[in-house]
């Protein structure tokens, strides 16, 4: 297993737009596997490359027994909205609601590089939403109005891991800086 450190909000990491994968060799193969044992085990149902520390277009997600991976991410959104709890493994322990599109069409590439796409509603829409704002340097309380996000900062600074240093892992040729759904 190769369970790695989430990175925790205010690491630079989280708030930098990730690179497009360029080369689908081992080296994505282990970083998605990283990713999954990671999910599985913090528990969650997305994690990015970012919240690794690795600055990369990759994220994987286990949604209704349905787990997978998605590298350089594009969305087609629905017009339909759904407002709901959302929470991140980069700001744990906390939840907040977060406007989203009901629906999402996502394409791009497995590990392999062969081309896919995801189709899904509520929960799978609003993981893939939120994943694929972190590969775009986006947090979900980014999303939120200015009245809860207030809340939301408040909430954040007075959790008890706040503030906490990112450890400095570089086991990674990918990894760019020290500690998400």
């Amino acid at each position: 297993m190769a369970v790695k450190p989430i990175r925790l909000f205010g690491d630079p990491v989280l708030r930098t737009a990730a690179e497009p994968v360029r080369d689908f060799d081992k080296q994505l193969r282990q970083l998605v596997k990283d990713l999954t044992d990671t999910m599985i085990d913090a528990p969650g149902v997305g994690l990015a490359a970012p919240q690794l520390g690795v600055g990369l277009r990759v994220f994987t997600y286990y949604v209704d027994d349905h787990l997978g991976h998605l590298v350089n991410p594009t969305l087609d959104l629905s017009e339909e909205q759904q407002e709901g709890d959302e929470g991140c493994l980069s700001i744990p322990g906390l939840a907040f609601p977060t406007p989203r599109a009901m629906r999402v069409v996502a394409k791009g590439f497995n590990m392999h590089g062969e081309p896919i796409t995801l189709e899904g509603s509520e929960l799978l829409a609003r993981c893939v939403q939120h994943e694929t704002d972190h590969l775009d340097g986006i947090l979900f309380i980014d999303r939120m109005d200015p009245e809860q996000r207030k809340a939301a900062m408040k909430a954040i600074r007075e959790a008890e891991w706040f503030g906490e240093p990112a450890p400095l892992i570089r086991d990674s040729p990918h990894q760019t800086f020290g500690r998400a759904i």
